[in-house]
């Protein structure tokens, strides 16, 4: 028996969600995740103002000062994840894009591998000797892990879309000549 049209649709609200993620990821990452990357003196002042308040409010003394573990998840997000946030945004806003299943995949399961580590390190190391002040107690862990959260929760969202919607899920067969 076929599926009807509205059984293989794609779930525009996720496509949507998605859409926005990637959009509103470019200049997070252009403008803030990349600072610690640059020689200093290269982001405009209001740029590393905007930072220093973000670390000083969380406690995120990984975005002053980042391990060099977290600076190659930095490098990551440079050149592997932000030439892919454009791409995927046009794919979800356009909608029903098959094509995007393998890339998106790969993406989310890359980005849920980084957000692991990144957590734990959040939730069990102990920043008493860093340089930055980091989170002491656990209420100020658990506000630095919700600003990294969604960072986890959408590509595994994005994740399970890919492998379970049956719209993803579907090739198309190419007829031979």
């Amino acid at each position: 028996r076929g599926r009807g049209p509205a059984m293989a649709a794609a779930p525009r609200w996720r496509e949507r969600l998605f859409a926005l993620y990637f959009l509103s990821h470019i200049p997070i990452t252009a403008l803030i995740d990349l600072q610690p990357l640059l020689p200093a003196g290269i982001p405009p002042r209001a740029l590393t103002d905007l930072l220093q308040q973000y670390a000083t409010a969380f406690r995120d003394p990984m975005m002053l000062q980042p391990p060099e573990w977290f600076k190659a998840f930095i490098y990551c997000e440079a050149f592997l994840q932000l030439p892919f946030f454009p791409i995927a945004a046009y794919a979800f806003l356009k909608g029903g894009c098959r094509w995007i299943r393998t890339p998106a995949i790969i993406y989310s399961t890359h980005v849920a591998t980084t957000l692991f580590a990144i957590l734990a390190h959040i939730l069990f190391h102990d920043f008493s000797k860093s340089e930055h002040v980091g989170p002491q107690t656990l209420r100020e862990r658990l506000v630095l892990l919700s600003i990294y959260l969604p960072y986890l929760l959408i590509p595994l969202l994005i994740l399970f879309t890919m492998l379970c919607n049956p719209h993803y899920k579907h090739v198309e067969k190419r007829k031979r000549k």
